[in-house]
């Protein structure tokens, strides 16, 4: 029953992805100022989740298993390894930057929620849910940033993406049967994701949350975090 809660849970967290590029198809919200205020507070929602993410799960779960040293090594080469993969995408003029960093905190966050069910964390169903509210907004990003600047026609990039949320029972099946009992590498991983997340949110998503004189926004990454602590009270009950 557990493992196959783990499959369910991680399918339906990566199908946000599809379900965020669904979203982005509407199109000519009127009034114009709406449209924008909407699109502009989705991406603030989706940092405010990944942010609790890091904050909430992610390194409070790592750090009990690692070094101070070797935790703000991680850290930091988790920022340098997202920073490299996307110098790499803009020098190739690749518009997947967006795809990377999604597929990058989505793939080992499923392994640590396998893990995390393993080991009877009550983080699991937590990771879960913050993992889809940060695909929704994720995937919408991701499927403009495709649609804008590729050939791929907006059916295409929809399949691609559900063919991409299998990865996720995948991921988490490994954290279940594999990761579960290698704390330390689980612990390295989740602060490399860690480190990418922030790289993330920073370089590609605040950057275009910012609009003037609309302050709906910012509010919606209060939201995001705010639902990410909720989930985390509610899962030390």
């Amino acid at each position: 029953m557990t493992l196959f809660t783990i499959i369910v849970l991680c399918l339906i967290a990566g199908l946000a992805m599809p379900a965020g590029a669904l979203l982005a198809r509407i199109e000519s919200i009127k009034p114009l100022w709406l449209e924008q205020e909407l699109r502009h507070s989705l991406l603030a929602f989706g940092g405010g989740a990944l942010l609790s993410a890091v904050a909430l799960v992610l390194v409070p779960d790592s750090l009990p298993h690692l070094s101070s040293g070797a935790a703000t090594l991680l850290l930091f080469s988790g920022g340098l390894a997202f920073m490299a993969l996307d110098r790499c995408l803009a020098k190739h003029q690749t518009p997947a930057g967006q795809l990377a960093a999604m597929l990058s905190d989505f793939i080992p966050e499923a392994m640590a929620l396998g893990a995390a069910f393993a080991l009877h964390r009550p983080s699991g169903f937590l990771l879960a849910g913050l993992i889809a509210l940060q695909n929704l907004p994720e995937g919408f990003n991701a499927f403009r940033e495709l649609a804008n600047g590729s050939s791929l026609k907006p059916g295409r990039i929809i399949l691609y993406f559900s063919l991409m949320a299998l990865l996720g029972p995948v991921a988490g099946v490994i954290g279940f049967y594999w990761l579960a009992q290698q704390a330390t590498l689980l612990a390295g991983i989740m602060l490399l994701a860690s480190g990418g997340i922030l790289y993330s949110v920073f370089q590609d998503i605040a950057p275009q949350v910012p609009l003037q004189k609309h302050w709906a926004p910012p509010m919606g990454a209060v939201l995001g975090f705010m639902f990410g602590m909720l989930g985390y009270m509610l899962s030390q009950h």
